[in-house]
């Protein structure tokens, strides 16, 4: 069995009274499309620092590609490549300048071939002799995703990386992500766009204060905390939140339900009650649903 990408075991990081991770126990398996999601103040970003180095963790280990991220910390930052939430880049270099440098933290020289593959594939080509602070927050975001690239690293961490992006350049980043994930490359996505999370990952950790209140496949997740739902506009909505509904206050009312056969119960019910069905919608669960009733659970 090969070693895991990441191993995270009773992980633990305390600021001051915040205590920002409680021991957290996390396998993430090389080429896996991997979430980890929570709510803002949730230790995602604590977690993603102290896999990077840049916060020293008061006990548990980390592990990238079998390397101590604290012992072997060299080998460790080689194996992990981090596109980081904020847009924090050099104003002094154009785009390939910055690129070339941040080889050169790697010990890497004469990769020209590699960044020109890089800038191809997140559409930065045009933009390659252009100083970094004439770019679009777009454009920036992608020159991040590149620098966590240029040294081919086989776990790439993604905090937020479509945050502030138009949809034109989001589809064409999760585009490039899924090849780097065909290619063999590890993916730990964070983001608040829980339809990208839906999509794309194909396993799902949620964190809140600090510790992991969920993991599982995302088809899992979906089956076991999600319900299908079905929105009626009444001409009683009152009459429908007295059969468990929850109404909006415009007329419509939600009820959850698992199998499709309740639909007609649930119908025949709002009839009895006389409250006035106008129209009916039908959803289907969604990760949105799942992560509300985790963390009201948690």
């Amino acid at each position: 069995m090969s070693i895991p990408a990441i191993r995270i075991a009773a992980l633990t990081k305390r600021y001051g009274a915040l205590q920002a991770l409680a021991g957290v126990d996390l396998e993430i398996h090389q080429g896996e499309f991997f979430g980890l999601l929570g709510p803002n103040g949730a230790g995602k970003t604590t977690l993603i620092s102290a896999l990077a180095g840049l916060v020293r963790p008061d006990g548990g280990t980390l592990e990238v590609m079998g390397y101590d991220v604290v012992s072997a910390y060299r080998k460790a930052r080689r194996a992990l490549g981090v596109v980081p939430q904020e847009l924090v880049f050099d104003p002094f270099f154009s785009v390939r300048e910055l690129l070339r440098i941040q080889s050169g933290y790697f010990g890497i020289r004469g990769n020209d071939d590699w960044i020109d593959e890089i800038l191809a594939s997140l559409d930065l080509t045009a933009k390659a002799g252009v100083n970094m602070r004439a770019l679009s927050g777009g454009m920036k975001r992608r020159v991040l995703v590149a620098q966590a690239l240029v040294h081919r690293p086989p776990v790439i961490v993604l905090d937020e990386p479509t945050a502030g992006v138009d949809v034109e350049l989001r589809q064409g980043l999760w585009a490039f992500v899924r090849k780097l994930n065909r290619d063999g490359h590890t993916i730990v996505l964070t983001t608040h766009y829980l339809e990208e999370a839906e999509t794309l990952c194909g396993r799902i950790a949620m964190l809140k204060a600090g510790r992991v209140v969920a993991l599982d496949s995302t088809a899992n997740l979906l089956q076991r905390f999600a319900t299908h739902s079905l929105r009626v506009r009444l001409e009683r909505p009152q009459a429908g939140v007295e059969l468990g509904g929850v109404a909006d206050g415009e007329g419509w009312v939600a009820f959850g339900f698992d199998a499709y056969a309740e639909v007609e119960a649930l119908l025949a019910r709002l009839r009895e009650a006389a409250a006035g069905v106008h129209e009916i919608r039908l959803g289907e669960p969604d990760l949105e649903r799942v992560f509300v009733e985790v963390m009201q659970r948690a």
